[in-house]
């Protein structure tokens, strides 16, 4: 029997009803404008207020700091171009395997003159080389720097901390893509060297168009978007009040309830790579997606043997009804495909199919999606 199965939670997830019912009176009654000074307007930017008080309080740093955004690429290209052109940096280190939200900022200043990229060696796992890293700081010293947290793709994670101690010794600006762990990791930013953070309500449940940017208050940086004087002169437009109003509750939902989300993520997680193991013969895993110590919990990135038909694998897993994707869901009908698989295995004809997911996921629709992919790489093969 046929099921609709969703194991795209990377892309985006479920909003959850209780994050919905946190946001329904600032749709239908408390509709003032934030930046009013009347009664109706008061009213909202309290709620507003509260919101960025819950987050400080969550991240462990202080309202201040807390710069609400339509979602991670805007507070991306926000902290990198405002960074460089506030304190006048000329180098930046990243590397090949980053979002397009920050690899697309970056070489587009790159060609326009405005700074030098370097990009950081990765081994064929895509684990970052930190004595590289290190040997650029050296050369480079108030250099900028932007890796990820965690690869949308592969899931490794990047030791933040030493990178963070790496940049403040070297005196560089440090910025990390945080959106595939903000709501799923607990991050303490007065312990954490970071000077800048990026977040999008609806990879945690919240909804879609709403994220926020952490600055650090010792390293501010001049606005991106310029109008009124609304986030502290930080980012003008009227904000999204009802979107933040979910943002705050769906990461409270998250960290209140983080050690069981984990728990039961990572059993879904073990329990697909045990079965794919048993089911396709020469399956593997790509980066350190596999590994339950290491990688992120929510994504698993299976790599099929060689097949003249791997490249319909995901149009095919749809017509059964499993939704899945390739690499990022920012690059879904891209002719060039996944840039990070690329990197990683050049001309490689491996099929390559990304699963995520989420407190919603079962194990039955785990189950139903190792088979249908099991079916349909006999078929192909």
């Amino acid at each position: 029997m046929k099921m609709r199965v969703y194991l795209d939670n990377a892309a985006t997830t479920a909003l959850d009803p209780e994050v919905f019912e946190a946001m329904k009176p600032y749709l239908l009654e408390d509709f003032g404008n934030p930046s009013s000074t009347h009664w109706h307007g008061r009213k909202v930017r309290a709620g507003l207020e509260s919101s960025r008080k819950k987050i400080a309080e969550l991240l462990h740093c202080t309202p201040g700091e807390i710069i609400f955004t339509s979602g991670g690429t805007e507070a991306d290209n926000t902290i990198l171009v405002s960074a460089l052109h506030t304190y006048g940096i000329r180098h930046v280190i990243s590397s090949c395997l980053e979002h397009h939200a920050v690899l697309h900022t970056l070489t587009n200043l790159d060609r326009q003159g405005s700074l030098v990229l370097s990009m950081v060696d990765v081994d064929e796992k895509g684990h970052i080389n930190y004595e590289h890293l290190e040997s650029l700081l050296k050369a480079n010293s108030g250099s900028l720097v932007s890796l990820m947290h965690a690869n949308n793709e592969i899931g490794n994670l990047l030791d933040i901390e030493r990178v963070g101690d790496l940049c403040d010794y070297y005196k560089s600006y440090f910025h990390s893509d945080t959106v595939q762990t903000v709501g799923h990791y607990a991050h303490d930013l007065s312990r954490i060297k970071v000077h800048g953070l990026t977040a999008a309500a609806h990879k945690f449940h919240g909804p879609k168009g709403v994220g926020f940017m952490y600055i650090r208050k010792d390293k501010k940086i001049q606005p991106f978007l310029h109008g009124g004087s609304q986030e502290r002169n930080m980012r003008g437009g009227t904000e999204n009040v009802t979107g933040i109003i979910g943002l705050a509750k769906a990461l409270e939902i998250a960290y209140r309830d983080m050690a069981e989300h984990i728990h039961y993520i990572t059993g879904l997680k073990s329990h697909m790579i045990q079965r794919l193991r048993e089911s396709i013969s020469g399956v593997d895993f790509h980066g350190d997606s596999a590994n339950l110590e290491k990688s992120l919990y929510t994504v698993l990135n299976v790599s099929l043997p060689e097949s003249d038909e791997n490249e319909m694998m995901l149009f095919n897993l749809d017509l059964k009804g499993v939704s899945a994707s390739g690499g990022s869901a920012c690059s879904s009908g891209a002719a060039s495909g996944s840039h990070v698989l690329e990197a990683l295995y050049p001309g490689s004809r491996r099929g390559a199919v990304r699963f995520s997911f989420s407190r919603t996921t079962t194990m039955d629709e785990i189950d139903y999606a190792v088979g249908v992919l099991t079916e349909q790489f006999k078929i192909t093969v």
